[in-house]
């Protein structure tokens, strides 16, 4: 399983970014993806998840203001994230937990960075 992220650079405060995540190994029912982040200093945190089902889960920090989506026929999660702040600094993780394959996955990581 190979996790390629993309999408990530530098926005003012109250812009927007998206962030896509493609697999190779495909998405099925059971799979868990998400989008995981690290600030400099601070530990790994997770961002938002979603199932191959549609069910999401986000981090209080983000919600109202982010939002994960799938597209399982091309094999790609997607992370909007609207209204921007400072504090959304970070190189953010694009993650997958498939049902079949054993194993966690991880991208290699996209620079968000936010001025003020």
């Amino acid at each position: 399983v190979q996790l390629q992220a993309s999408g990530g650079g530098l926005v003012q405060a109250g812009g927007s970014l998206r962030l896509s995540c493609g697999t190779t190994s495909g998405i099925f029912s059971g799979d868990v993806m998400g989008w995981y982040r690290q600030a400099p200093g601070k530990e790994r945190e997770m961002v938002a998840t979603i199932t191959a089902g549609g069910g999401t889960n986000y981090a209080d920090s983000v919600k109202g203001r982010f939002t994960i989506s799938v597209d399982i026929a091309k094999s790609t999660w997607y992370l909007q994230m609207n209204n921007l702040k400072p504090d959304d600094t970070a190189v953010y993780y694009c993650n997958n937990r498939p049902r079949y394959i054993p194993g966690n996955y991880w991208g290699q990581g996209t620079l968000v960075t936010v001025s003020s």
